[in-house]
């Protein structure tokens, strides 16, 4: 195989080829940590309580953004994953098109609008951050917005264009990468629940599970909002939080929605610790034709029940933006928890308190974007090579993540 960015470099197969991985978790970051990591001869394992993919990234937008993080480590991730998610379908759609093709990879930009003057203002500023560290952003005039969203409404008082900004279908992205992986060798479990930690020499060397013991070189938990549950059951909790999402899917229509457009206190919403019902419009088509309506966060623990007023704010936010949708049929709603810390960066790395044992967790609504950038910096790390991006801000051993073994404050790591 020839070797681009999208693959990983000699250095890494040298170190990783015939390293044991077992990875906990079949969403979207477990599906890519498996990708990357058995194309480079790592003979993988991805242990799935439930089935592909059926949590977290079942049930949000798939979403691929740059528009929404101001400058710090999240954005750099993020331009890095978004860089790489062509190169990688590009690869996969070698040798698996129909796979690749249902990812639906749609590269339609983004258009953050405010619909005030303190939200215009603050949009600005947030725009001049991005642009500062060489992030791709574009004031609209009026006109300019008109023709870009012609059905948007004109009560707009600033926007801002993001032509990075894209979107898949989700379960279509997890298939893609985890098939890719299987082709490579990987192996997946699903109804493969763990439920404790296999340890030799204080060294973790697998986990025991409801399928039988399981043993690796390296673990991997990537179990999204569950991770928490899984770091407790191995003795190394991270203090991973929940919040649940919702979003209405539209009957189809014709063309109305040309970008992923939302309101600018969408980013205000999602850096928000605060557990209440938040909710902001974000607006966006499909390839099929019905529109998604989003979002809001609610930290409700793993209460899966959808909500009136949940739905009845997004609503109510999207007309705002959309008055055109008034009539249109509300077809399904759904919700899913995403994982985060408190201090709203994920957790990419090896856990100081127990060796063998990494996290790549907490990436909150974001994971879908962030996932393919997720892979390449913990497939460096492990690979003992510092890549392209500094994996230090994503570090375990922050006040943020560690806990300590009651589960009750927060501690550093020694």
């Amino acid at each position: 195989m020839t070797l681009d960015s999208s693959t990983l470099d000699s250095r890494d197969i040298a170190a990783l080829s015939g390293l044991g991985v077992l990875i906990i978790g079949a969403g979207i970051i477990g599906c890519a940590l498996a990708d990357r990591l058995a194309l480079a001869g790592a003979s993988v394992r991805v242990c799935e309580a439930g089935g592909l993919a059926s949590g977290t990234t079942a049930h949000g937008e798939g979403n691929v953004l740059v528009s929404d993080k101001g400058a710090g480590p999240e954005l750099e991730l993020s331009r890095l994953s978004r860089r790489l998610w062509p190169q990688v379908l590009s690869r996969i759609a070698a040798r698996l098109p129909a796979e690749a093709a249902a990812v639906e990879w749609d590269p339609k930009g983004g258009i953050v609008v405010a619909t005030d003057a303190a939200g215009a203002a603050a949009l600005a500023e947030f725009a001049r951050g991005q642009r500062a560290v060489g992030l791709h952003c574009e004031d609209l005039d009026a006109d300019q917005l008109a023709i870009a969203e012609p059905a948007l409404t004109r009560e707009v008082t600033g926007s801002v264009h993001y032509p990075d900004d894209a979107q898949v279908q989700p379960v279509g992205a997890a298939a893609a990468l985890i098939g890719s992986a299987v082709a490579a060798g990987a192996t997946v479990e699903t109804r493969c629940v763990v439920t404790g930690p296999l340890v030799a020499g204080g060294r973790l060397i697998g986990v025991q599970t409801s399928q039988g013991a399981r043993y690796a070189d390296v673990v991997i938990n990537a179990a999204g909002p569950w991770s928490g549950r899984v770091s407790q059951r191995l003795d190394a909790p991270i203090a991973v939080r929940t919040r649940r999402g919702d979003v209405l899917i539209t009957a189809p229509m014709p063309p109305t929605v040309f970008h992923k457009v939302y309101d600018a206190d969408y980013v205000g919403a999602v850096g928000s610790s605060q557990a209440e019902l938040q909710s902001s419009a974000v607006v966006e088509s499909t390839h099929g034709g019905p529109i998604l309506l989003g979002s809001s966060r609610r930290e409700c623990g793993f209460d899966n029940r959808l909500r009136p007023d949940s739905m009845a704010a997004i609503a109510r936010r999207a007309l705002r933006l959309y008055p055109v949708l008034a009539e249109v049929p509300i077809m399904r709603a759904y919700g899913g928890f995403r994982p985060y810390f408190a201090d709203h960066l994920p957790v990419i790395g090896p856990d100081p308190r127990l060796p063998g044992l990494w996290h790549a967790t907490g990436h909150e609504g974001a994971g879908i974007g962030l996932s393919i950038g997720t892979a390449y910096v913990l497939a460096a790390a492990l690979a003992g090579r510092a890549g392209e991006l500094d994996i230090a801000p994503f570090a375990v051993d922050r006040p943020a993540v560690i806990v300590s073994r009651e589960g009750q404050t927060p501690c550093t790591a020694a």
